[in-house]
């Protein structure tokens, strides 16, 4: 059975591990061995390397570079030219055996022209505002800003701001309710 998603004519391809219903547009340049989910939205100007794993319903935003090292999980979205390393030592032809890891948990928001430095995670459903330089991993439904990126608050699963809370419970106007614990945020 043969996988249906669409390639614009202009995009370089050459990986075949790529899901139903997955879009790739403009000038993107996609290495052998990468792999990408179903419903995907992969815009112009993006390139990935060959040992990227995304997984189903991602949404990369235009002019973003995923590095070997990444993984992204379902339902991430990725902001217009956010940018990633995989190097936390880079040099000019300096060729590190392993290259520094990132991942991006189910649900995470990385606003444009945000940096992701290497080797940290941005947990699930955890909001990096648009600008920020993250330097460290972001807990679970989180919101950070500002370089280096600084906590600002709570997120819901819905993408909205949690109210502040004197109680250790979080609800969202969306009816998600959350349990707050030392600081770390669980759904309810």
């Amino acid at each position: 059975m043969s996988k249906k998603y669409s390639v614009h004519h202009s995009a370089l391809v050459a990986t075949e591990n790529i899901g139903d219903d997955t879009r790739i547009w403009a000038f993107c340049n996609i290495l052998s061995g990468a792999k990408i989910g179903d419903d995907c939205n992969i815009c112009d100007h993006c390139s990935i390397e060959g040992e990227v794993i995304i997984g189903d319903r991602v949404t990369v935003k235009n002019s973003v570079s995923l590095w070997n090292g990444m993984v992204i999980e379902d339902d991430v979205f990725i902001g217009p030219s956010a940018v990633f390393t995989n190097d936390i030592y880079p040099r000019s032809k300096v060729y590190h055996d392993e290259v520094d890891k990132t991942l991006l948990k189910q649900g995470a928001t990385i606003g444009a022209n945000a940096v992701i430095v290497a080797g940290h995670t941005v947990g699930k459903y955890a909001f990096i505002g648009a600008g920020a330089v993250v330097t460290k991993n972001i807990p679970d439904h989180t919101i950070w800003y500002g370089n280096p990126a600084q906590f600002a608050g709570y997120v819901c699963k819905c993408g909205k701001r949690l109210p502040d809370s004197k109680t250790s419970e979080l609800t969202c106007s969306c009816g998600n309710s959350y349990t707050l614990d030392d600081g770390i945020v669980s759904a309810k």
